[in-house]
């Protein structure tokens, strides 16, 4: 019984927070969408102080003039998410959270200044897909594997 309950406890986890992520992009992405915030200046700009607060907020940012971006990152989003935190439940928010801070900082560090900045969830996305297709490989897993295989084959530009 006390089995039951762990199990199901671990699946609404690994359903709630990810929906929680994909309803934070999508409400950031119509407010910006239909009030024009031009949210896009809080993404990433590469080599300067102040893309330095894209870091935190690139991956709730998408552009605002068509659905496409936004919808081809919450498939991937929730479906990684989630099952990175049902696999891996202890360490979920770590592996998160050093895919989304690294990542945004070596994207901020390395990329060149154009002027540009760079917004959307693509950079967690391929790195919860890395993660989640080589623990895979490691543990012999071959759920996590061919869940990875699967979400690459949809979102296809990952390979």
């Amino acid at each position: 019984m006390q089995q039951q309950r762990k199990i199901k406890n671990a699946t609404a986890e690994a359903i709630i927070y990810p929906i929680l992520v994909v309803i934070i992009m999508w409400s950031v992405f119509i407010l910006d969408r239909y009030y024009h915030l031009s949210l896009y200046r809080f993404g990433v700009e590469p080599q300067t102080i102040s893309g330095l607060k894209g870091i935190l907020l690139m991956p709730f940012i998408h552009g605002q003039r068509d659905f496409g971006h936004i919808i081809n990152n919450s498939i991937p989003t929730f479906v990684l998410l989630a099952t990175l935190i049902y696999f891996y439940r202890q360490i979920a928010l770590y592996v998160i959270l050093f895919i989304w801070l690294g990542g945004g900082f070596l994207l901020w560090y390395f990329a060149e200044n154009t002027g540009s900045f760079h917004i959307g969830m693509s950079g967690v996305i391929y790195g919860l897909f890395g993660f989640l297709l080589f623990s895979g490989f490691l543990r012999k897993y071959l759920p996590l594997q061919a869940i990875a295989l699967f979400v690459a084959f949809v979102y296809g530009s990952l390979i």
